[in-house]
């Protein structure tokens, strides 16, 4: 059994990853991680897809089908689950993640910091200015591992979303916020490793070049899937094709939890 963090980059290209992301390229090539690629789930919006990461649902039956639809998650959750399974959830994330699993609608003052018991995500810190930097959100995260040894822990830095609506995925500013994002993994994941965790880094969608996403196009929709286990052991660039629907049942797997029935993705671990 393994404790798990899942590295939810907002917009994080399939092929920007693969070409700018060194530090994930090298354990890659030396079989310490393994990468899938996600022909994402539709529609490529955010809000929908952090809840269909989450409930390994598709967006039509779990209901949250745009941006605009403010409300708690009613479907079984990997924060619940592990939070009913008596172990401990945490997450520096974006407001959204708030309203989905403990609060809605978002308070910028009492939701900001939360810790508690009964929550499912037990100890929060939640943003919501989407140029919150990744550097203060990585420190962050990395506190909430020292602090309180999670057994889950989501991190969704907002950069690559934020860069690539101001200039464009075909940007050096794209471009060069994935090389940032892998040095500021660079620097965690040795010792996420040291503790038992398994890492998980992917996205929700892409992006285009008219700094949008939403549709149905690869560069709105491939993200990749690395998986980073403290074994050592990895199969390096699978070139096998995965699912946003996997992702849940595979961290329940991971967690040794039971898979919701709701849950019929596949477990790629």
């Amino acid at each position: 059994m393994s404790k798990v963090i899942l590295v939810l980059s907002d917009a994080l290209r399939y092929d920007t990853a693969v070409e700018q992301m060194g530090f994930l390229g090298h354990l890659l090539e030396k079989k310490l991680a393994s990468l899938y690629k996600i022909v994402g789930e539709l529609p490529s919006m955010s809000r929908p897809m952090y809840e269909t990461i989450h409930t390994g649902l598709p967006v039509i039956e779990h209901g949250v089908y745009s941006n605009y639809v403010v409300r708690r998650s009613n479907q079984p959750n990997i924060f619940q689950a592990v939070r009913d399974a008596g172990k401990t959830t945490a997450a520096v994330a974006y407001s959204w993640f708030s309203e989905l699993y403990n609060h809605a609608p978002y308070d910028i003052i009492e939701d900001r910091e939360v810790d508690g018991e009964g929550l499912l995500i037990q100890h929060g810190r939640f943003y919501f200015d989407d140029a919150y930097p990744d550097s203060e959100l990585f420190a962050t995260a990395g506190m909430l591992v020292r602090k309180f040894d999670p057994d889950y822990l989501l991190i969704h830095p907002m950069g690559m979303d934020d860069t690539g609506h101001k200039y464009g995925a075909d940007s050096k500013e794209y471009r060069v916020h994935a090389i940032r994002q892998d040095v500021m993994l660079a620097n965690l994941i040795p010792e996420w490793l040291a503790r038992g965790y398994t890492t998980l880094i992917t996205g929700d969608h892409g992006m285009n070049a008219d700094k949008m996403h939403g549709g149905t196009t690869p560069d709105m929709r491939e993200v990749p899937l690395y998986i980073i286990s403290p074994d050592s052991q990895g199969k390096g660039d699978t070139g096998e094709i995965a699912s946003h629907l996997d992702i849940a049942p595979t961290i329940c797997k991971l967690l040794d939890l039971p898979i919701p029935d709701t849950m019929k993705g596949t477990v790629l671990v």
